[in-house]
């Protein structure tokens, strides 16, 4: 009836607009080059489950098919990779702390993400891959699960699939968004293709001012900062008891290389085998799993005697000890890692990928040196910097020589101290952020 509450809702649910020729055009060309690509896409997945199993099966869902039954009136959340997967389980809790009994459908695009993304379901919930961004398959997907609204992670914008969840009436929610001054430049490129579907976003819930002003700059009218997520994240107490462990069975100081790039190993390891013995452990840690054999090769090549993380099981053993570097071919250890360390290079900063989060490793109580590419997390960046709780290099080079003396400093605890108060001094984002998702699905939750 006109005055139900589910037709109030409805009538507040975002609504595609009507496109001009050009966006109309954009949108028709995206579609048809996808809907060309499938097949490549296809068989990329199934190349890259040679060596990640879990990209091989259920590929029927890639397209829109093959779901399990749908619990409808769930809360959708789109957590593409690990990255991301870790940042929505501070949300998802704060969520569940203010809605108790949430049913989820959680969807992902990578293998990490997925297999991160098991330990945040409870029963009722539902996991499965986000579809190809085709019509036909985002269509496949909405009305199968029929979700209560949607929320999308950090830069998630996918122009077939809000189109459609505003013609199904679903509405959509950007969360932890952040967008850099390079992906805004990249967006304004194709702006035709993106405006039209960022406008019908119900709400965006920006990490800082500047990514609200930038996101805003897209069309969305309802634009809100409530912080980053991933200062709301607590590190595994048992991971960082057993990092202090590591730490305390050495008699010489560790460095970290955490979440490194494709490129930047290969002049890390060089500069490392040009320091004077004694050296410090290195412990290095690529992103991509898929990435641990090479890395290995480059150790092997170097000439530093390696130990794999892989190799033991609590405690390293005796040939681990006395390596000159560890690799930490596993996944989910990170505050291990952090916590066994008392400096961090962080990875993809000193390539040019933007930087990494340095937030978790504030929070494990590691200080950082990163290089000059941070523009992916500039503002967390600045007040690390501002903290005390990092320092910038220009290059890898001298970022291994701060760090070497930082490992050596005997006043290091001092700066243990600072990423342990700037982790602290700006939590809160979760629960701001599970308020808004909250009173966007209103009455639709079951």
């Amino acid at each position: 009836t006109p005055g139900s509450p589910r037709r109030r809702i409805d009538l507040l649910a975002p609504r595609p607009r009507a496109a001009p020729m050009k966006s109309w055009l954009a949108r028709a060309g995206y579609s048809t080059l996808l809907r060309l690509l499938t097949p490549l896409y296809l068989l990329r997945l199934w190349w890259r489950g040679r060596r990640e199993p879990l990209y091989r099966q259920a590929l029927g869902e890639r397209l829109g098919f093959g779901y399990a039954a749908a619990a409808p009136g769930a809360l959708w959340l789109h957590a593409v990779s690990l990255g991301e997967t870790r940042a929505a389980a501070a949300l998802i809790d704060a969520l569940r702390a203010q809605r108790p009994g949430l049913r989820l459908l959680l969807t992902h695009g990578t293998a990490t993400g997925r297999e991160a993304g098991r330990a945040l379901l409870r029963e009722g919930d539902l996991q499965c891959w986000l579809p190809w961004d085709t019509p036909g398959a985002v269509r496949r997907f909405l009305r199968h699960h029929r979700p209560a609204a949607g929320v999308l992670m950090e830069t998630e914008i996918w122009p077939n699939l809000l189109r459609v969840a505003a013609a199904e009436q679903v509405p959509m929610v950007l969360a932890n968004a952040r967008l850099s001054e390079k992906s805004q430049a990249k967006g304004e490129r194709i702006g035709a293709l993106v405006r039209p579907v960022a406008s019908s976003l119900a709400m965006v819930l920006a990490q800082t001012e500047a990514d609200a002003r930038r996101l805003r700059s897209f069309g969305p009218t309802r634009v809100q900062v409530c912080g980053n997520l991933k200062f709301d994240l607590s590190p595994d107490p048992q991971l960082l008891a057993r990092g202090l462990l590591w730490r305390q069975t050495l008699d010489r100081p560790v460095v970290l290389a955490a979440v490194t790039r494709e490129g930047e190993e290969m002049p890390l390891l060089q500069c490392w085998a040009a320091l004077e013995a004694p050296r410090p452990l290195l412990l290095l840690v690529p992103r991509h799993p898929q990435r641990f054999d090479e890395v290995a090769d480059m150790v092997a090549d170097s000439g530093l005697k390696l130990a794999r993380r892989s190799q033991w099981t609590e405690q390293p053993s005796d040939e681990a000890l006395a390596a000159d570097l560890w690799l930490g071919d596993s996944m989910g250890e990170m505050p291990q890692y952090y916590a066994a360390a008392d400096v961090a290079l962080l990875g993809g900063s000193f390539g040019r990928f933007g930087g990494q989060n340095l937030i978790e490793a504030a929070a494990c109580g590691c200080p950082v040196v990163m290089g000059p590419h941070t523009y992916n997390f500039a503002e967390a960046a600045e007040l690390s910097l501002a903290a005390g709780a990092s320092l910038r290099v220009a290059d890898i080079e001298e970022g291994v020589s701060r760090a070497v003396a930082l490992a050596r400093d005997p006043t290091r605890r001092e700066g243990v101290q600072r990423a342990l108060a700037f982790a602290a001094a700006h939590r809160g984002a979760a629960e701001r952020m599970a308020h808004e998702v909250l009173g966007v699905a209103g009455e639709r939750l079951p």
